[in-house]
């Protein structure tokens, strides 16, 4: 999966390092919530704690959190 298998729809938020988008799966209409992380302007420490978040997000499961679907890293 990568960035073109989706259309930014609209920005939802943002942060110091990353931007969170409303994005449609180009694939089936789906939409979804992508939160783009700028990584190289992240130290090391900074790196692994963005790749800790996802590892955290996978795996939750609770009431209150829609759900954690994948992740991908793009050289852009």
């Amino acid at each position: 999966m990568s960035l073109n298998n989706f259309t930014i729809q609209k920005k939802l938020g943002e942060g110091a390092f990353s931007t969170v988008y409303s994005v449609k799966r180009i694939s089936d209409g789906s939409i979804y919530a992508m939160k783009k992380v700028k990584m190289g302007k992240l130290s090391e420490k900074e790196k692994q704690n963005a790749v800790n978040e996802v590892r955290i997000l996978a795996s939750i499961s609770h009431n209150n959190v829609i759900g954690y679907k994948e992740a991908f890293f793009e050289n852009a």
